[in-house]
């Protein structure tokens, strides 16, 4: 990996503001052949893609192929809606503008940047992509260094399929992202943590550049007593444990209806084993942690509470088992930040007002998660919390719909993405008045003598 220069920056953001003042992205044919060889990108790299993410995170092949390559979906969904989306859409006009018709032409923003997380290191780089593509823009993507073997590929595979004054990959780690950010962009995503996520804000504003940031929080999770028990345990585990909790979205801790809650535990703990095994560690189907750093963050979390299943760890490989805490209070460690990692807090309440009130006092998460079938509970609970996204009955399966805008909101994000969202993300709606040349009505001009009484029954005061 070569570290390049600002000055290589410079050349690089300016070969592709070049390009795009051509005018060739802003032609709709030739963004759905991008597309198109975005797609093919994509299905003729999937054993490398599948060898860079198990050797970054040791990601099986199914989940490789679930929440990575699966990213082919998001690409399909572009391609199919991309001429309509693109069309300029007719708005409105009041009956005192008769003579007027308005439009709403979107319009590419010009050289983008695109910042990647480690966590799905070529899902969360490639999505986005996909929006900053359809809409017409250049693309400058920054990967994930902590995830250097798909950070590599997306590299190599980016530059043998676009021209760099088109798409270009800039790989590094802080102090590249730093010389990215110093310089102005027509428009940044950014997916990681709060924290970052407010460094790249306050450079962006340096240049009053607009930011999309996905980035997380504590994803609560209420498992009321009025459900499918079975179903329900399934469902929290695979969206809790799946990359070994490393997922923006994944429950972080549960509320849990006092009434079920030891029959739930109980159940809990027989399906990690149904899942992974007596040894999670020697099950083909369980990831181990990024780093050290984030290893030695999570072993922490495990002196919070009481580990009634898992708790198991090995630094040599980042290994730490699927783990269930009781007994945790929201004053421990592991409830003051996104965990993001295979530790499952169990907290249980009594009454649906005490949960809801606890997930109030926190920022807003970038997900909420309601087991029940009680419709007036789950209206209850969508009318009284605020989340970027919500989730009933399941888990995680609410990124998997296109047609469902995906973000945060207050610590847990600005803007969305996937489908039109990520399309209207990367566009201006540029308005469009148009007046006729077949008359022409004097009320608006001087002298105004004699034309306030039309003015105000037009105005209506």
């Amino acid at each position: 990996m070569i570290t390049l220069e600002t000055t290589d920056i410079k050349a690089i953001i300016n070969q592709q503001q070049d390009f795009f003042q051509t005018g060739k992205t802003k032609d709709v044919n030739f963004r759905l052949t991008q597309l198109k060889i975005l797609k093919q990108l994509v299905i003729e790299n999937k054993e490398a893609v599948k060898e860079a993410l198990k050797a970054d995170l040791c990601k099986s092949e199914f989940e490789t192929y679930a929440t990575e390559i699966g990213v082919i979906k998001e690409i399909d969904y572009a391609i199919k809606n991309i001429k309509n989306w693109a069309k300029p859409k007719k708005a409105a006009v009041p009956w005192d503008f008769f003579n007027y018709s308005a439009k709403i032409y979107p319009e590419p923003l010009g050289v983008v940047l695109i910042i990647g997380p480690w966590n799905y290191p070529f899902q969360l780089i490639i999505s986005p992509l996909v929006g900053a593509i359809s809409a017409g823009n250049c693309s400058i993507l920054k990967p994930s260094e902590i995830a250097p073997h798909t950070a590599n590929l997306v590299s190599q595979l980016i530059s043998k399929y676009f021209p760099p004054e088109y798409i270009k990959v800039i790989e590094g780690g802080v102090e590249t992202s730093q010389k990215l950010l110093a310089e102005k962009f027509d428009h940044i995503f950014f997916t990681g943590g709060t924290a970052i996520g407010k460094i790249v804000m306050a450079a962006a504003a340096k240049h009053l550049t607009p930011v999309t940031l996905e980035l997380g929080g504590k994803s609560p999770c209420i498992v009321d007593s009025q459900i499918n028990l079975e179903h329900t345990i399934k469902r929290i585990i695979w969206g809790k444990f799946i990359n070994a909790g490393q997922t923006c979205i994944a429950p972080d801790y549960l509320l849990v209806d006092k009434k079920i809650k030891a029959d739930l535990v109980q159940s809990l703990k027989k399906c990690i084993q149904e899942f992974y095994g007596e040894n999670p560690e020697i099950s083909p189907d369980f990831p181990r942690i990024i780093s050290q750093k984030h290893f030695d963050r999570l072993t922490k979390f495990l002196n919070c509470g009481e580990i009634i299943a898992g708790g198991e760890t090995n630094s040599e490989t980042f290994y730490i088992a699927p783990t269930l805490l009781d007994n945790v209070s929201f004053t421990d460690a592991v409830m003051e930040e996104e965990i993001f990692g295979p530790i499952l807090p169990i907290i249980e309440y009594t009454d649906i007002e005490e949960a809801i009130n606890l997930i109030n006092s926190k920022p807003k998460p970038l997900a909420l998660y309601i087991f029940s079938d009680d419709k007036n509970l789950q209206q209850k609970i969508l009318q009284e919390t605020s989340s970027g996204g919500v989730c009933i009955n399941d888990t995680i399966m609410q990124v998997g719909i296109s047609s469902l805008p995906f973000g945060g909101v207050g610590d847990s994000g600005i803007g969305s993405y996937h489908g039109k969202a990520g399309f209207d993300t990367f566009s201006h709606d540029k308005s469009v008045l148009k007046n006729t040349f077949l008359f022409d009505l004097n009320w608006r001009y001087a002298p105004y003598k004699g034309k306030l009484s039309l003015l105000k029954k037009i105005i209506g005061g």
